[in-house]
């Protein structure tokens, strides 16, 4: 019987892996090993930034756990949305933890590096051609904001992946990359439905998740011509009919179809069935090829710079009244900024937002009992503007306000404001914004991505 195994290592290379468990899933000989190392979850600051969300400590970490037991078994690793944001910059840095670890462990490797960053001046060309469309919710896309942008990338799917599979090649260091196409790429690639390798590309991308009671552990997936099985490995680690059925339908917009570059996945058929105690069997997904092959655009510009403020308020005279003192804080706040600079916040293309923790900070307008008196709150102040002295200058005016602005109840100077730091106001520098939510239609599923393949002889790099 024609199968694919292969083992989904982690959710998020720098979360750890269990290595124990990794040990114990090589055991089913896998065609492949894979793991997602990035994501737009964590904000626009890593593309626009270059750097990742994860410390290298702990990528390098993972990483080596990972190539001791690939490379010793013969078996690729592919890694995808390397450094969070997947652009050139997060290739060249994680290639950089890659040739350590080819160093210390004394390895010999064959790399492909799959670049998805584009060239502004490309992305100009597709617009102007009318081959970029625009995803809901819809933004409007100009040469302007293209050429405002720090990085745009693309999202590759299966393709890339699997003409680098073609080279033998021992690791896959893909730039911005489909999470589930890691996964769906090499089972397609041998010919098995594409249906059932996307699904379990998607079941198994945020790693144990998929598990009743996510934990420490790794995941096993199996894709043959007519059905589909998902194992986890780990202590207390089980699937059921309803945790893999519940991750099928985690993070998108309909329950039933999912748009993958080469086409939709449709899970509106798919079953469900407990194989043991701990395994989950799936048939009847489907996937149905697209017209025209789309390829995801990512972009963030930069919004500006950023100093914040962050305090809290006990009084329980200022908190029975707290929207009246805020506002009080905010129009003391707006006739110091027109003192010193002569200009308003809009004027200065500036903005000071407050966020209250405690009352409304997570949901803000939406928090239900947003009238119910806590007895503490936090605020936390940002002060958003073109340069980065200006938005210092914007929080330190906000401070002597909070600390003194009185309430009725109270008479004289009061101070009813704890700053939690010293130097109150923290720098944090620039700050990023999405600013492309689009498809692009390439010539070919290829066309918009660069891979090049390279050998690593662990004798190069001993002295790293």
């Amino acid at each position: 019987m024609q199968e694919c195994r292969f083992i989904a290592a982690s959710g998020m290379l720098g979360i750890g892996i269990h290595e124990d468990s990794l040990r114990e899933a090589m055991q089913v000989q896998p065609h492949f090993v894979a793991t997602d190392a990035g994501s737009t979850d964590a904000g626009p600051f890593a593309l626009g930034m270059g750097v990742s969300a994860f410390p290298r400590e702990a990528i390098l970490r993972d990483l080596t756990v990972l190539l001791r037991h690939t490379t010793s078994a013969k078996v690729p690793l592919l890694i995808g949305s390397v450094g969070t944001g997947g652009a050139d910059i997060h290739v060249d840095w994680f290639m950089d933890i890659v040739r350590e670890v080819v160093g210390k462990e004394g390895l010999n490797l064959k790399v492909a590096e799959i670049r998805s960053e584009q060239r502004k001046d490309f992305v100009v060309e597709l617009h102007q051609q009318g081959r970029i469309r625009a995803l809901y919710p819809e933004q409007i896309l100009d040469v302007a904001t293209i050429e405002r942008s720090e990085r745009i990338v693309g999202m590759m799917g299966v393709e890339p992946l699997q003409a680098a599979l073609e080279e033998g090649v021992d690791l896959i260091v893909a730039g911005r990359c489909s999470d589930p196409a890691l996964y769906a790429a090499m089972p397609i690639r041998m010919g098995l439905p594409e249906g059932l390798s996307w699904h379990v590309g998607k079941i198994v991308e945020c790693g144990t998740s998929v598990c009743e009671k996510p934990g420490a552990g790794v995941v096993i997936g199996i894709i043959r011509s007519h059905e589909a099985i998902v194992r986890p490995i780990g202590p207390g680690l089980g699937c059921t009919p309803q945790s893999v059925a519940a991750h099928s339908l985690y993070e998108n917009g309909d329950p039933f179809l999912f748009t993958e570059a080469s086409g939709v996945l449709n899970i509106t058929d798919a079953t469900y069935e407990q194989l043991d105690e701990f395994s989950v069997r799936i048939t009847g997904s489907r996937f149905a090829p697209a017209e025209q092959y789309t390829v995801k655009l990512e972009g963030v510009e930069r919004v500006g710079y950023q100093s914040i403020l962050i305090g809290g308020v006990r009084d329980p005279f200022i908190l029975a009244e707290f929207d009246t003192w805020l506002n009080k804080v905010i129009d003391r706040v707006s006739a110091s900024v027109e003192r010193v600079f002569e200009k308003s916040l809009n004027e200065l293309g500036a903005r000071i937002d407050y966020h209250v923790y405690g009352r409304d900070g997570v949901m803000g307008i939406l928090e239900p009992q947003r009238d119910t008196v806590p007895h503490e709150v936090g605020i936390v102040v940002e002060a958003t503007a073109p340069d980065q002295t200006i938005a210092t200058t914007l929080a330190q005016l906000t401070r002597q306000p909070l600390l003194h602005v009185p309430t009725s109840k109270w008479k004289g100077s009061i101070t009813g404001f704890a700053c939690l730091h010293n130097p109150a106001v923290i720098e944090r520098g620039p700050v990023y914004t999405f600013n492309l939510n689009h498809t692009a239609l390439p010539d070919t599923p290829w066309s918009m991505f660069r891979t090049t393949i390279t050998t690593l002889q662990g004798t190069e790099y001993a002295s790293i």
